[in-house]
């Protein structure tokens, strides 16, 4: 997880602005398999949409990232949450990111460095979203930070 954002911010049109704490999680989806460990980062970038897409899946790809079943195993998963207070999808990518309202362990971590952040579908903040999540994934919150 830290290589992938160390590689993120070493790209000269990328900028970590802040990073949320680690969280151990419980699978998503697919529930025969380890834990997670999950984390939110806020960046500033010159990229636009598509390309800071391919950008973070060539990050994926350099860490060692192999294409399995959805929800399955992974080495990392980079996903762009939401991008400025853009609405866009095509056949890649949607933004914002339609899963994370169910998500407890993408909506407490980015709660955690963006909590006044406004959905701009849902036009509620985030730290409200993180009120009406009913499952739960969060098993713990790590000391440490990413970055």
């Amino acid at each position: 997880m830290r290589n992938s954002v160390i590689k993120i911010n070493e790209n000269q049109q990328c900028n970590v602005i802040t990073t949320s704490s680690i969280y151990e999680t419980s699978p998503y989806g697919y529930k025969d398999q380890e834990n997670f460990f999950n984390a939110v980062i806020k960046i500033e970038t010159e990229l636009n949409l598509i390309e800071l897409l391919d950008f973070l899946k060539f990050v994926e790809n350099d860490i060692g990232r192999i294409k399995r079943n959805k929800w399955g195993p992974r080495e990392i998963d980079l996903d762009i949450l939401f991008f400025n207070d853009m609405e866009f999808s095509n056949e890649k990518i949607t933004i914002p990111h339609k899963e994370i309202i169910y998500r407890d362990f993408v909506l407490i971590p980015l709660s955690e460095i963006a909590s006044n952040l406004i959905h701009p579908t849902l036009n509620k903040k985030i730290s409200d979203i993180c009120l009406e999540i009913s499952e739960k994934y969060i098993i713990q919150k790590l000391p440490d930070k990413i970055f």
